[in-house]
């Protein structure tokens, strides 16, 4: 009798440890272990812009996932191109990790001779967090509603092409040069300090045709001061609905942009892979996709493997287009 009582006290205590271990084997990577250190989330940017707000939006929920400090640290200055020269000097033991968009990974590498960096040799893609889609707006003053109106007037008078852009040697200036090969016209490009100038130039009626990030027109849209015709995504913006797509509306045509958390090269790939699988958690929380939609982001919930993946397919849609336009800052 006893010897059968201590049968099932072993038998009780091994199913025990037997379900502990599946727990704890069932833990994803970020979950096992916490991190080592505070880790450092870098920006190129100044704070309240769209690149700064994903990031905010990750650190509040990647401390408690990693178990340690997490903070986003602002460092702007050269388009983002400072931020990505800092942190390509970090050390294997500092934990840190930088918040890039092509402007700085992929348009940068293609027209400055003397760069600073090399986004592969010096960088290790983490993980995307955020997709954003273009927009082809036009004044009031036009009184158009439909993008085919548009392109029926530019086919009739291609002087009238001219597409304000935030900045010369920007996504949406290289995007507006794929808009002028879909509808067969040569644009002039129009570069402007920034997205606010743009808008108000456009809203005042001082220009006709604008092409910017679908978040930095969108505010306009909806007072009514501007009229989005197209956007650049597959599909319809969710906080969007009502805006058809380039595609849509007849154009073959669509791209857009992202923002993907980069390791500088020195980091142990054991952390990359780490700090990768958190982010991908992290972004699955439903309280920030709802934050990040409310602010007009479209988040996005990638592997490492599918973030280099994104980033492969990017260039090669994209860096045609850079060197063919020949630009040069």
């Amino acid at each position: 009798m006893a010897a059968f009582f201590s049968r099932r006290k072993l038998t009780a205590w091994s199913m025990a440890f037997a379900a502990s271990f599946a727990a704890v084997a069932a833990l994803s990577p970020a979950q096992a272990q916490p991190l080592d250190g505070p880790l450092s989330l870098v920006v190129g940017y100044p704070a309240g812009g769209s690149t700064d707000r994903i990031a905010r939006l990750v650190a509040e929920r990647l401390g408690p996932k990693l178990g340690v400090a997490v903070t986003v640290e602002n460092r702007p200055g050269e388009g983002g191109r400072l931020a990505a020269k800092e942190v390509k000097r970090a050390s294997a033991a500092q934990n840190v990790l930088m918040l890039g968009n092509p402007a700085v990974m992929v348009v940068a590498p293609l027209v400055f001779k003397d760069l600073g960096y090399d986004p592969d040799r010096d960088f290790v893609p983490v993980s995307q967090v955020s997709s954003y889609d273009f927009a082809l707006a036009v004044g009031n003053k036009l009184q158009l509603d439909r993008a085919m109106f548009l392109v029926g007037r530019l086919w009739a008078h291609p002087e009238e092409a001219i597409f304000g852009v935030p900045a010369t040697g920007s996504l949406p200036h290289f995007f507006g040069l794929m808009v002028g090969d879909a509808l067969s016209v040569q644009p002039q490009i129009k570069g402007y300090g920034g997205s606010a100038p743009l808008a108000a130039d456009l809203s005042g009626g001082n220009l006709p045709i604008a092409i910017d990030t679908l978040d930095s027109l969108y505010v306009q849209h909806v007072a009514g001061k501007v009229r989005i015709l197209a956007v650049s995504g597959k599909k319809r913006a969710s906080f969007a609905p009502n805006i058809p797509t380039f595609r849509e509306a007849g154009m073959k045509i669509d791209a857009d942009g992202w923002n993907t958390f980069y390791a500088p090269a020195s980091m142990p790939a054991a952390k990359v892979q780490q700090l990768a699988a958190a982010v991908r958690e992290v972004m699955q929380d439903a309280g920030l996709q709802k934050a990040a939609n409310a602010a007009y982001i479209t988040p996005v919930v990638s592997t490492q493997a599918e973030t280099v993946q994104m980033l492969k397919a990017f260039r090669q849609q994209w860096e045609p287009v850079v060197r063919r336009s020949g630009f040069q800052p």
